[in-house]
C-alpha cells in the first residue's frame, strides 16, 4: 500500500514554532521533525511512560542538529530570575517574534481545561509584552492568544517539566546557507541512526529503556490492564504525535529515494496510529498486539538507514 502523507492538525507545537520563526523560508514541518531526530526510536521512560521518539531524547537535545541540517542559527537564552527573564523577552521583541519554550502546558489558562501543572511541555511563539498581558501564537490551535503575565511566567518557569531550563527563549534566527528540503534530510541522516542506536541518554531515570523492548514492555503493561493515566497519556499525546511524525519521517525518506527504510517506517506509523481506536475503546488485547507487532521494526531500521 502506497504511503499517504498525513495533512492535518496534531501536537507539533516546537516544529509550528520554529516554522513560524523561519518565515517565508520555512521548511516543511515533517522536514523539521525528521532533522530533531524525533521519529527515530521509542522509549518507556522510567520504565513506565511511553514515547514514540528515541531513548534518551527530548526536544532540546534535537534543536540544535536540526537548524544545523537546516542551514539555520538562532542565539538561546537560559534561567535567571523571572525579571530578568521578562527584561529579555521585552528586549527581543523589539527584534521581533521570539520562540519561547518549553513552558509547563497546563499553566496556560488560555487553553481550555488548563487549571495548574500537568507535566506536559509545549512550545509558542511570543509577539507581544504590554499592559500586563503576553500576545502569542501558541500553535496548539491559538492564534493571536493573551495571557496574563503572571500565568506565563510559571508556565515559562517549566518546574515540572524534566528536561527544562527555566525561562529558555531563542531569539537572533538567521538563515547561513541555502539547503533544499532533500538537503537537509540527507543531513540529518546521521543523527538519526545515532538515535535509533540509543547511545545518547540524557537525563534518563533509572529502568528507561528503548526501541522493540520498549514496545513490548509498553504491550505487556497494557495488557495487564491499562490505568487511566496512562491511556489518557496515549490517547491525547503520545499516539498521536508517535503516529504523524513516524509518518512523516517516511514520507521524507522516500522522497530522497530511501524506499526499504521508508516503508518500514511507514509500516510503524500504520501500527502506532491503529492504536488509537483500541485504547480509547478499551480493547487492550488489540493494542497490546500492535505494540508487538511494531517492536521488531526498530532492529530492522537502522540497515535501511545506513
Amino acid at each position: 500500500m502506497a504511503h499517504v502523507p498525513y495533512v492535518g492538525s496534531g501536537p507539533y507545537c516546537y516544529a509550528n514554532s520554529f516554522a513560524m520563526m523561519f518565515g517565508a523560508r520555512a521548511p516543511s514541518t515533517a522536514v523539521i521533525e525528521f532533522a530533531t531526530g524525533g521519529p527515530f526510536g521509542m522509549q518507556l521512560v522510567g520504565g513506565t511512560l511511553p514515547f514514540f521518539d528515541p531513548c534518551g531524547w527530548t526536544p532540546e537535545a534535537g534543536f540544535g542538529d536540526a537548524l544545523a541540517a537546516l542551514g539555520w542559527t538562532s542565539s538561546v537564552r537560559r534561567g535567571g530570575t523571572a525579571e530578568q527573564a521578562l527584561a529579555a523577552l521585552a528586549a527581543a521583541l523589539a527584534d521581533g517574534p521570539v520562540w519561547v519554550g518549553p513552558v509547563e502546558m497546563g499553566h496556560l489558562r488560555h487553553q481550555p481545561g488548563m487549571t495548574g501543572p500537568i507535566g506536559a511541555d509545549h512550545y509558542v511563539v511570543v509577539l507581544g509584552l504590554a499592559e500586563g498581558q503576553v500576545l502569542m501564537h501558541d500553535p496548539h490551535g491559538h492564534p493571536y492568544a493573551t495571557l496574563p503575565v503572571d500565568d506565563f511566567v510559571a508556565a515559562w518557569r517549566a518546574e515540572s517539566v524534566d528536561y527544562a531550563t527555566p525561562f529558555t527563549l531563542r531569539t537572533a534566527f538567521r538563515q547561513v546557507r541555502a539547503v533544499t528540503e532533500e538537503a537537509a534530510i540527507e543531513a540529518a541522516l546521521p543523527n538519526a541512526l545515532r538515535w535509533l542506536s540509543m547511545t545518547e541518554g540524557r537525563h534518563l531515570p533509572a529502568g528507561t529503556i528503548g526501541n522493540g523492548e520498549a514496545a513490548e514492555r509498553l504491550a505487556a503493561m497494557v495488557e495487564a490492564g491499562c490505568d487511566r493515566e496512562l491511556r489518557n497519556h496515549l490517547v491525547w499525546f503520545a499516539v498521536r504525535v508517535g503516529a504523524r511524525r513516524v509518518a512523516d519521517a517516511a514520507g521524507c525518506l522516500a522522497r530522497i529515494g530511501r524506499g526499504e527504510a521508508a516503508r518500514i517506517m511507514d509500516g510503524q506509523a500504520r501500527l502506532i496510529g491503529a492504536l488509537q481506536h483500541p485504547l480509547v475503546a478499551g480493547d487492550d488485547a488489540a493494542a497490546a498486539a500492535l505494540l508487538r507487532a511494531l517492536a521488531p521494526s526498530y532492529a530492522e531500521l537502522p540497515a535501511a538507514l545506513a
